[in-house]
């Protein structure tokens, strides 16, 4: 071989592999920037990326897309696409909703970078879908939250099942979970915990499954689950030991999340529970119920461990809302829209102020480099700042667009997506 072609060669095989690298660096970063469950990993809720604190229509906004249908669950972010689920043919009207056969139940997937659609699949409801009443037409028939990974997405909509599709958009498996409806709709959103797809179907049949993320087949399940529209949260212990955590209606619960056996059961908040569960350093923290409760356990615990491992139980707490944790500090706005903060070693209130522009609040907070965001039903994202008392920030809303802003916010990278009922929003600093 000719010196010359050796080079050629080399140069080549240089190239190639500079390449790989770069392409690897690149998904390497994506991956570190999803956001692929309600409240991103762990449920946290929380990002070290710079958000912008204010923008509009014309300041800030990276792109906007308008969505095929009504709902106020929130888009999750793998790779380069974005995932988000909506409803279509019925109660699009709410003064006209329309025929209840007609009701279709979207996954929607996006680019990242552009926000251009890449498809849309969509299933019929089930018959025993509820009516469109006042309390349920408030946020739809698509209010739970996807969750996925690099093999699929998996989206719940309450008594119309569990669908699966490929990132393609090929349909792998649907699952029924029960048929049974409440008042207010579905909520819970399903998590993916290694090969399962774990998603509490209190409501639809008092039940959580866990399923196999790849054939649809349920692994195991967990009875007598009641008034629970929250999420399950995987969290470990202080020894690095996983524990799922369940928040139902006068417990919580613990279980190995592999095979869904309980460890263990605590005294909870004697009402409904709607808030998801958020946890650090082994300790997990619990908000529910029209009383306003919170309570703090530390988990590893085995039995009943109301009595060693329960820390506090305040009389601060949230209905709707969920809270995040920062610097030590739980921060939240309540549906009825007041921001509180509890001291999360103590669970003494902090503080608790009624937000400066009358709102009702149905999303969950986000927290990104000390800064909180809110999204609210009729004014906009309010973003105040982390600390020992409510400082405002800024206060931001689209001018065309007057849709409540029902879906707790995502975070992708140095980017904040947003979603109202006609529109897919990404924010980012210009």
């Amino acid at each position: 071989m000719s010196r010359g072609s050796l080079l050629f060669r080399c140069g080549t095989i240089g190239a190639i592999l500079i390449s790989q690298v770069i392409l690897n660096l690149s998904t390497a970063t994506a991956a570190e920037s999803d956001w692929r469950q309600f409240r991103g990993a762990g449920a946290s809720g929380s990002s070290d990326s710079e958000l912008p604190v204010s923008w509009s229509s014309r300041k800030n906004l990276q792109w906007r897309t308008p969505l095929t249908g009504r709902g106020s669950s929130s888009p999750i972010v793998i790779g380069q696409r974005i995932y988000l689920t909506a409803f279509s043919g019925y109660a699009i009207d709410k003064d006209q909703p329309g025929d209840r056969a007609d009701l279709r139940l979207h996954v929607l997937c996006f680019d990242r970078q552009s926000g251009k659609p890449v498809w849309d699949k969509s299933i019929p409801a089930a018959p025993a879908e509820q009516e469109a009443t006042r309390r349920v037409i408030d946020h739809g028939y698509a209010s739970n939250t996807p969750a996925g990974d690099e093999t699929g997405v998996y989206a719940f909509f309450g008594p119309s099942g569990m669908v699966a599709y490929t990132p393609e958009g090929n349909l792998k498996w649907q699952v029924d979970v029960g048929s049974k409806t409440a008042g207010f709709g579905s909520a819970s959103s399903p998590i993916v915990y290694q090969d399962l797809v774990i998603v509490n179907a209190s409501i639809e049949g008092g039940t959580v499954y866990a399923i196999d993320k790849e054939t649809g087949k349920v692994r195991w399940t967990i009875e007598d689950v009641l008034r629970s529209w929250t999420t399950p949260l995987v969290a470990n212990t202080q020894d690095g030991k996983p524990e799922l955590v369940l928040n139902q209606k006068d417990i919580i619960r613990g279980f190995d999340p592999q095979t869904g056996k309980q460890l263990w059961i605590c005294d909870g908040i004697e009402d409904y529970i709607v808030p998801c569960a958020i946890a650090k350093d082994g300790i997990v923290y619990c908000l529910g119920g029209r009383t306003n409760r919170a309570i703090a356990v530390r988990l590893g615990g085995r039995g009943d461990v109301t009595e060693t491992h329960r820390l506090w139980v305040s009389r601060t707490g949230a209905n709707v809302t969920s809270p995040v944790l920062y610097n030590g500090r739980l921060y939240w706005s309540s549906d009825k829209g007041f921001a509180s903060c509890l001291d999360a070693k103590t669970g003494e209130e902090v503080f608790r102020e009624r937000l400066p522009t009358k709102t009702r609040v149905y999303g969950s907070a986000v927290v990104a480099n000390g800064k909180i965001y809110t999204p609210t039903r009729d004014a906009g994202v309010i973003v105040w700042a982390a600390g020992n008392q409510y400082e405002q920030l800024a206060q931001n809303q689209f001018s065309d667009d007057n849709d409540p802003l029902n879906a707790t916010p995502a975070i992708a990278g140095e980017r904040l997506l947003l979603r109202t009922d006609s529109f897919l929003y990404c924010v980012g600093l210009e």
